[in-house]
């Protein structure tokens, strides 16, 4: 066997093993990338659901407050109204988790004497969300992490209703 056909070969290898290491490298990188991609996907998708849980929460406070002229003491208040009628009015159906958590952890948002105002999540991450808000959740932007997203309940005073035959009173109607 001539000595030059035997060094073309381990040259040829060599490349080839080059070749397949720059592969395996690509292939990590690329790996890399679609990871990071799916972990900031997950988080934008959690912060959506934040909102609307927050959203949910302030809601079933708002009515609390209106129907018994308090805020709740406990987020299970929110489950069952504490007024008597013929039946029960429920706020909520079930306490919702955080997001970020998985446990209904929130940070709760101290109202008159040891009552509620509100929920925060108790999630220190910086959120992705800095736009786009609804005008409740004014400040929202500007929110250093997830725990300053802070779901109060209006606040807007309740308009006494009106005596039966006042209606329309002044309007012409």
């Amino acid at each position: 066997m001539p000595s030059g056909e035997g060094g073309g070969r381990r040259r040829e290898a060599g490349f080839t093993y080059i070749g397949l290491l720059v592969l395996i490298a690509l292939i990590g990188y690329l790996l890399a990338v679609a990871g990071q991609v799916a972990a900031t996907t997950a988080q934008r998708e959690r912060e959506c659901e934040l909102l609307f849980i927050g959203h949910a929460y302030r809601h079933a406070i708002t009515l609390y407050f209106r129907q018994n002229h308090r805020y709740p003491t406990a987020l299970a208040d929110l489950l069952t109204s504490t007024t008597s009628g013929p039946l029960p009015v429920h706020f909520m159906r079930h306490l919702y988790p955080d997001p970020f958590t998985r446990q209904v952890d929130w940070v709760l948002i101290a109202g008159p004497g040891d009552s509620i105002m509100g929920v925060a999540s108790s999630s220190t991450a910086a959120p992705l969300k800095r736009s786009g808000f609804d005008d409740v959740d004014v400040g929202f932007g500007d929110a250093q992490t997830l725990r300053d997203w802070e779901f109060v309940a209006n606040q807007q005073p309740v308009p006494a209703p009106l005596p039966q035959g006042l209606h329309g009173a002044g309007t012409g109607q």
